[in-house]
C-alpha cells in the first residue's frame, strides 16, 4: 500500500501554490486578510474539537481566538468554510481523525514558518509541547487515511481560492 504521504502529495503541493496560501507564506497578507483567514481557522477547529476528543497537546481554538481578538472581530463565515465544517459534522470518529491530522500537522510543520510573516502574534501556531502533538497524531496515523485527506485537501483548497477571491 502507497504511504499516506505519498498519496496524499499531489493535493498537498497543489494546496500549497494557491494564491492565496503563497501570500501568506511570503508574509503579504493585510491585517484583514489575515483575519478573515483565522476566523475560517476558528470555525474549523471549532468543529474538530467539538467532535474530536482532542488531547491537551493540540487543542487550538483558545489561541486562534486569542490571534483574532488581537487583530480585531470574527468575520464571515465564507461558504466554502461553512461546506466544510457541515461535512466533518457527518464523519464518525476515524474518518474525523484524518482531518485532525491535516489540519494539526499543517500548523505544527508549516505553520512555524508562517508565523513569522503573519500579523500578529500567531498564537495559533504555538503549542505547548510540538514534539507530544506530533507523537500524538502519529500513534493513530493511518494509510488508509489517504482518501479522506485529500477530500480535506480539496475543502482547505477551495478555502483558500474564495479567500482570494474575496479581495479582489
Amino acid at each position: 500500500m502507497i504511504s499516506l504521504r505519498e498519496a496524499t502529495g499531489k493535493k498537498h503541493k497543489i494546496a500549497e501554490s494557491i494564491v492565496f496560501n503563497q501570500r501568506m507564506v511570503k508574509g503579504e497578507l493585510s491585517t484583514n486578510e489575515y483575519l478573515s483567514y483565522l476566523t475560517q481557522q476558528y470555525y474549523i477547529f471549532q468543529e474538530l474539537e467539538r467532535v474530536h476528543n482532542t488531547n491537551e497537546f493540540l487543542v487550538r481554538l483558545n489561541n486562534i481566538k486569542q490571534d483574532i481578538e488581537e487583530l480585531g472581530t470574527i468575520d464571515k463565515i465564507l461558504k466554502s468554510t461553512a461546506s466544510y465544517v457541515n461535512y466533518l459534522s457527518t464523519l464518525n470518529s476515524d474518518s474525523i481523525a484524518a482531518h485532525i491530522y491535516l489540519n494539526y500537522l499543517a500548523l505544527v510543520y508549516g505553520g512555524q514558518m508562517i508565523k513569522q510573516k503573519v500579523p500578529g502574534s500567531g498564537k495559533m501556531y504555538e503549542f505547548v509541547n510540538s514534539q507530544e502533538a506530533i507523537n500524538s497524531i502519529r500513534k493513530i496515523q493511518k494509510d488508509e487515511w489517504a482518501n479522506e485527506v485529500n477530500i480535506g485537501f480539496d475543502y482547505l483548497i477551495n478555502i483558500y481560492d474564495e479567500l482570494q477571491n474575496c479581495i479582489r
